[in-house]
């Protein structure tokens, strides 16, 4: 349970999902024995993943009944290699329904639902990443009894900074059963390479929130609308999206007919893949300095 990781911001569309889909793959691709858990009741990593209203797809159903019934969790076992998933979607809303009412008698148990349903298989994965929902709140309570550090994806506007304040409220309504969550970073997302004025702005902006500088991950990841679209629509993972992009054939290729032209591909694919990279590389980073912090 010491590596558990929640990716939540109080705003929407920040790249939450993105972040845990293609984080989490990279992680997994590079030998960690990774879970993901979908707690948001759109169940969008799903979408992400390409199992999304599959046969492996349950909308939510087995996360739900272990929260709020506490049965035993069983991922769904190489969504790809090394990389597992417990689904999230529709169902989550009963469950939300149902924290609700356990936390009007026991606040304590409702806020450690998710824990208590990862704590037999926890030590099964190197890492897991929670996707939390940005505004059902006994969901995201939940997500971050369980985490033992939380990522904050932001926009550069002002809804998404916004959205950090949630979260630190948030924090503080689980300390007293998680009190050594620890927060490992926040993130620029959704922005432009050559913004560096609003960059600034918003750097500063995030520091004066948190009293330091020192909670920014140096990686951003940039705004391409092509590859989000492209990947979400495939069902394919940023990496695996620019793989595809570099192997479709070349107009010259298909001017010559030596080759037959394929489905379009996103050139920007290569520029967003290059940033969840440098994310995944610092993110790893971070998770060590902070362990060796608490074990000295």
């Amino acid at each position: 349970m010491d590596r558990i990781c929640g990716f939540v911001n109080g705003k929407g569309g920040v790249l939450k999902t993105t972040l845990t889909a293609n984080v989490g793959a990279l992680l997994a691709t590079s030998g960690w024995k990774v879970l993901l858990v979908d707690m948001d009741p759109q169940g969008n990593l799903g979408l992400d993943l390409g199992y999304r209203h599959g046969t492996l797809d349950d909308d939510g159903s087995a996360l739900a009944q272990s929260l709020m019934f506490g049965s035993r969790l069983t991922p769904l076992k190489d969504i790809r290699p090394n990389l597992d998933v417990i689904p999230g979607g529709a169902e989550l809303d009963q469950a939300a329904a149902g924290l609700i009412s356990q936390g009007s008698k026991d606040g304590s148990k409702a806020k450690l639902a998710l824990a208590r349903s990862l704590a037999p298989i926890a030590a099964d994965y190197d890492i897991i990443f929670i996707d939390c929902p940005p505004g059902n709140e006994p969901l995201q309570v939940a997500a971050l009894g369980a985490a033992s550090y939380v990522v904050v994806p932001t926009k550069t506007d002002k809804a998404g900074r916004e959205g950090l304040i949630g979260v630190a409220k948030r924090l503080e309504t689980v300390i007293d059963v998680n009190p050594n969550l620890d927060l490992l970073g926040v993130i620029i997302t959704a922005t432009s390479s050559t913004a560096t004025n609003v960059h600034r702005m918003t750097r500063e902006a995030i520091a004066e929130t948190f009293g330091t500088d020192a909670v920014l991950f140096t990686g951003m990841v940039r705004h391409a609308e092509a590859p989000a679209q492209a990947a979400r629509d495939r069902g394919v993972l940023v990496h695996e999206l620019e793989e595809q992009v570099k192997a479709a054939p070349k107009w010259y290729e298909v001017l010559k007919g030596t080759a037959q032209a394929g489905q379009s591909q996103p050139r920007s694919a290569g520029n967003v893949a290059e940033d969840l990279y440098q994310i995944a590389h610092e993110l790893v980073a971070r998770l060590e300095a902070a362990e060796e912090r608490n074990a000295s």
